[in-house]
Formats: C-alpha cells, sequence, structure tokens
C-alpha cells in the first residue's frame, strides 16, 4: 500500500527535526515541545496514521508508518532530519532510521525499546469503542461516562483529546477499529536482519519511573543502534516530555549539541 501523506504542524526555521507522537496521541500533544525545540530549527510535528488530522488507512504496522515518515521526509526535502519519536512514533521512527539511515542524522527515542512488548492498551481501545456518544454535548459528559472504565483522570483527560465535534456531534478522530485490528503488531517490533543497523547519533531516553524501558533492554537496542546513548529523567513516566518538560528539552539539546551542533 501506499504511504499515508501525513498532517504535519511546523514551528521555526533551519536544520529539520521531525516528531512522531505515540499511540492515541497528536502532534498537539507536543505543541509546546515544538516550539522550544524550533529555536534555530524547522520542528514538523507529525500527525502519524490514524490519528489527529492525518488519513486513515487499515494497516497500522510500523514498516508502514516508517514509510510515512520516510515518505514526509522526501516529500518536503528535508535532509538529514533529526526524528525524535515516543512510544509507538518511537518504535516507527527506529523502524524508519533502520530503513534508510543514509536518510536520518540523528534519533531520539523516548520511553520505548526495539523490543515486543506485553504492555496491553487493548482495553482503552475497548473502552474507547464501548463509549455511548449519544447525547454527549460537551468532553465532560464523556468524561463521566469513561470513568469507570479508566479510572485515572489524567490518562482520561489525555485520550479524550481525540474527540472532536464534527457536524454538531462528537467523534473520534481515531481510527479506533484499525488500531484494535493491529494489537499484536503495535505490541511487537519487526523482525529484521542482521544488516539492519542504524550507525548514526541515537538517545534512547527513558522515564525514571516508567518500565517500559529498562536496563536489560540494552541488547536489543546496541544490535540495532551501536552508537546508542541510554538516559532516564527522573520522576517522569512514560511521557516524559509532559511529566517533566524542562528536563526532557535539557537532555534533548545536551545530546543535540554533542552530537553535531543544531
Amino acid at each position: 500500500m501506499p504511504p499515508v501523506e501525513l498532517n504535519a504542524t511546523r514551528s521555526g526555521a533551519g536544520p529539520s527535526a521531525v516528531i512522531a507522537h505515540g499511540l492515541f496521541g497528536s502532534a498537539r500533544n507536543w505543541s509546546s515541545i515544538a516550539r522550544r525545540l524550533a529555536v534555530g530549527r524547522c520542528v514538523h510535528a507529525l500527525d502519524m496514521r490514524n490519528h489527529g488530522a492525518s488519513p486513515w488507512a487499515d494497516e497500522m504496522t510500523y514498516p508502514a508508518m516508517a514509510e510515512d515518515l520516510l515518505f514526509h521526509i522526501g516529500r518536503h526535502g528535508l535532509s538529514r532530519p533529526i526524528l525524535i519519536g515516543h512510544s509507538m512514533g518511537g518504535k516507527a521512527a527506529m523502524a524508519a532510521a533502520l530503513a534508510a539511515p543514509h536518510r536520518i542524522g540523528r534519533l531520539i527515542v523516548v520511553d520505548i525499546a526495539p523490543v515486543r512488548y506485553r504492555h496491553g492498551f487493548a482495553s482503552l481501545v475497548d473502552a474507547l469503542t464501548a463509549l455511548d456518544l449519544d447525547g454527549v454535548d460537551r468532553r465532560g459528559d464523556a468524561d463521566a461516562r469513561l470513568a469507570d472504565a479508566v479510572p485515572d483522570a489524567a490518562l482520561r483527560g489525555f485520550l479524550l483529546q481525540n474527540l472532536v465535534l464534527r457536524g454538531g456531534r462528537y467523534v473520534w478522530r481515531l481510527n479506533l477499529a484499525a488500531i484494535a485490528a493491529a494489537r499484536q503488531s503495535l505490541q511487537d517490533f519487526p523482525d529484521l536482519p542482521p544488516s539492519a543497523v542504524f550507525d548514526g547519533p541515537t538517545l534512547v531516553l527513558g522515564g525514571g519511573e516508567s518500565d517500559y524501558l529498562r536496563p536489560d533492554h540494552a541488547p536489543a537496542i546496541g544490535r540495532y543502534f551501536p552508537n546508542a546513548e541510554r538516559r532516564w529523567i527522573p520522576g517522569a513516566g512514560h511521557w516524559p516530555h509532559a511529566d517533566r518538560p524542562d528536563a526532557f528539552v535539557a537532555a534533548v539539546e545536551d545530546f543535540l549539541g554533542r552530537t553535531g551542533g543544531r
């Protein structure tokens, strides 16, 4: 299938950086970080396929999402950009760097490793799919209806950013059917040949309170990314860019400054 032309929000001018968000996210979730990184750079914050304002597609695999990223890079003439990806977007970014290492300058992977995870998100997909949107006049109504299935108020708020008003009624801007069908492939990472290596500068940046990036992931990271360094942000969970934005930006800028300036 052909790649999807992703919706992008651009900030700043200069050398390019591309941001790929995680599952249930969007470019909007990265707007504050994108603006901060856009000092002296042109930052493209993307909506991944089946998310935000990007088109929907039945296929939801990491090779397909990697092709989306590489298509965007090629279509906009970006020369060896910095590629930043969080969680699902981090796996897509890794897959893109491994598929076309000569087209990526530096890689930053946020709180994810190139391994299969047992973390399940099926319950969240089921909860969003089952949510009755009839009679929902504001997000607060949906929040109340979702509270039993998703007790964490912060997580509900994050998920409900995907609820938008269209034609006088609220609808999801997520392709929940495609995400549900791709549960297994989204938890996994592609089985790649030994020749698949990105030896460019790589930062794998985890949340200190998250269990998505662990010391025992070092062999898998080193196998694909021999020049990777791993760092953790104390006090941050799976969304370190949201939990500790100052520390996140400082870690990113430190890495970029040590590996080739801007």
